[in-house]
């Protein structure tokens, strides 16, 4: 079965993107200016793109860069959700029909992905989607409350489909 692209090891992941170094402008001083600490990710095989510049350190945007660029793939892309079970990974941050991640932890981006194919999967209905996790339905809207824009895709999805607004 086909891997997530967000859910790629660091290494693989960069194997399929472009990576630039640039300047920006801005707070920092003058060695902002002067050092192209700026970093800018770019996903080839789906154009997704992400960017962190707020550090003055390469090293350190570049790591905020691969994590904006892990939750856009997990927001942007979905893949078939065939798997009769949830994944190992998912199965260990569940327990007792809970969801324990932050949003912040290294792997948010790919549980997010995870509930998005399979909402996806059961056509937006989250009694089902809640099922085939062992959660709750309202710790799926707590998870995809984490990330807004993944909110705002479902919400549209459900719109589509005349199904009400999760909140």
């Amino acid at each position: 079965m086909p891997v997530h692209p967000c859910c790629l090891t660091e290494e693989e992941l960069l194997k399929e993107c472009s990576l630039r170094n640039d300047r920006r402008s801005g707070p920092g001083g003058q060695h902002r200016n002067k050092v192209e600490t700026a970093v800018i990710i770019v996903h080839q095989p789906t154009g997704t793109q992400a960017e962190a510049n707020q550090r003055r350190n390469q090293a350190d945007n570049r790591r905020e860069a691969i994590a904006r660029l892990r939750l856009s793939l997990a927001t942007r892309v979905r893949m078939p959700a065939t798997s009769p079970a949830p994944s190992e990974l998912w199965q260990q941050r569940s327990r007792g029909g809970r969801l324990s991640v932050s949003s912040t932890h290294s792997d948010f981006a790919c549980l997010l992905a995870e509930c998005l194919d399979r909402m996806q999967a059961v056509d937006y209905a989250m009694p089902n989607c809640a099922e085939f996790f062992g959660v709750t339905s309202s710790q799926l809207i707590k998870l995809l409350r984490q990330h807004p824009p993944a909110l705002i895709q479902v919400n549209a999805a459900r719109a589509d489909r005349g199904m009400h607004k999760l909140s």
